[in-house]
């Protein structure tokens, strides 16, 4: 005859059980008193990085720009919110006297053409060729392309763009002003930086040249052809100004004071962009 027995079983009681749920939880409180700070700390210095990098980046997008910007073109709004200047694509020099039949520009004259000393440079289609400016009225780049006080004339080669060696112009007016060194610049159209009231910073591009400076959003937006990026966000401070160095006025230092906020703490960066004024 087989016998068989019961094994014993055994398990946790209710009691038991409950003491184990209390000591992890006190254990889990000790522990995450420990990491509570270091985990924070990784969190803001991740943020604070964020927001260096952020402003970091805009400053030099708008340095970069500012360093093409075409000579005495550079203009900041009254409460020093916005900045625009004429983005230049390229340059060099022009014929100034006839040599075996070349084309010379002529100024006594109005003239639709002229050559290039040196290699070709690059011209895209839409751009505007622009003769000694110096930013005051009647050699204002801002002014006008059509009169004999304006600096700057409607490129009007190929439609496409390209390397030319010989530049043609829509022009019925003479150029007021010769270069004193037979420079001329080709721009590629007006560029605007503003901040708005909602801390946002913004890019404006491929609107016409205007006479008087867009201050506002809404003015930018309603431009014809405009197009607009978003630079940064989380702006607090943004303060742009210019300065003419006094020696002969031949350059200009752009500076820029921008802050980015974000959960109670500002990261504020300072730039300076030197400009280069010589017409």
């Amino acid at each position: 005859m087989t016998v068989c027995s019961k094994s014993a079983q055994t398990g946790f009681t209710l009691v038991e059980l409950i003491m184990v749920i209390v000591i992890t939880g006190a254990i889990s409180g000790m522990v995450a008193v420990f990491i509570r700070a270091p985990v924070q700390g990784y969190v803001d210095m991740t943020r604070r990085a964020e927001m260096v990098d952020m402003a970091d980046t805009a400053l030099r997008r708008i340095g970069r720009d500012v360093r093409l910007a075409l000579p005495n073109s550079v203009r900041i709004s009254a409460d020093a919110r916005a900045i625009e200047f004429l983005e230049t694509s390229s340059g060099g020099r022009y014929r100034t006297a006839p040599d075996g039949g070349t084309d010379e520009l002529l100024f006594d004259q109005f003239d639709t053409s002229f050559d290039v000393l040196g290699p070709p440079v690059f011209v895209e289609g839409g751009s505007e060729i622009v003769v000694f400016n110096l930013g005051v009225p009647g050699a204002n780049a801002y002014e006008g392309n059509t009169a004999n006080t304006h600096v700057r004339r409607a490129y009007n080669g190929v439609s496409g763009g390209g390397k030319v060696k010989n530049i043609v112009i829509n022009s019925n007016a003479r150029l007021p002003l010769e270069s004193p060194n037979a420079r001329f610049h080709v721009v590629k159209g007006p560029v605007t930086y503003i901040c708005d009231p909602a801390g946002q910073l913004w890019r404006y591009w491929n609107y016409p040249i205007q006479p008087n400076q867009s201050v506002t959003i809404s003015t930018l937006n309603a431009l014809p052809n405009v197009a607009s990026a978003l630079i940064a966000k989380n702006v607090s401070t943004c303060t742009f100004a210019y300065n003419v160095i006094v020696v002969a006025q031949r350059a200009g230092l752009v500076t820029i004071l921008l802050a980015i906020t974000q959960e109670n703490e500002t990261v504020r960066l300072y730039h300076a962009t030197h400009v280069n004024n010589m017409p």
